[in-house]
């Protein structure tokens, strides 16, 4: 258990911060799984709009720390290519 004034602080800051990264990272989990969607149900022109709306939320969630980089970048690129192979 935290003793120090700064310590209970910290504690107090990391209840917050866990509580909003969970969000994001539920948000983000939630646009993924409507591309995933989208691309099961064959509309390719529903998928690529799914897409579209799925790339700025994973990448504010590297902006502000909850996914790295390089997985956000790996699973825009699967999708991307997922939702192209759709056509063919």
């Amino acid at each position: 258990m935290a003793n120090s004034p700064q310590a209970k602080k910290r504690a107090r800051q990391n209840e917050r911060r866990y509580a909003v990264n969970k969000a994001r990272r539920s948000r983000i989990r939630t646009f993924l799984r409507k591309v995933e969607e989208a691309i099961a149900s064959g509309d390719q022109d529903a998928a690529a709009a799914a897409l579209r709306q799925a790339q700025p939320e994973l990448m504010r969630g590297v902006t502000k720390g909850v996914v790295h980089k390089n997985t956000a970048a790996r699973k825009m690129s699967r999708l991307a290519s997922r939702v192209k192979a759709l056509n063919a």
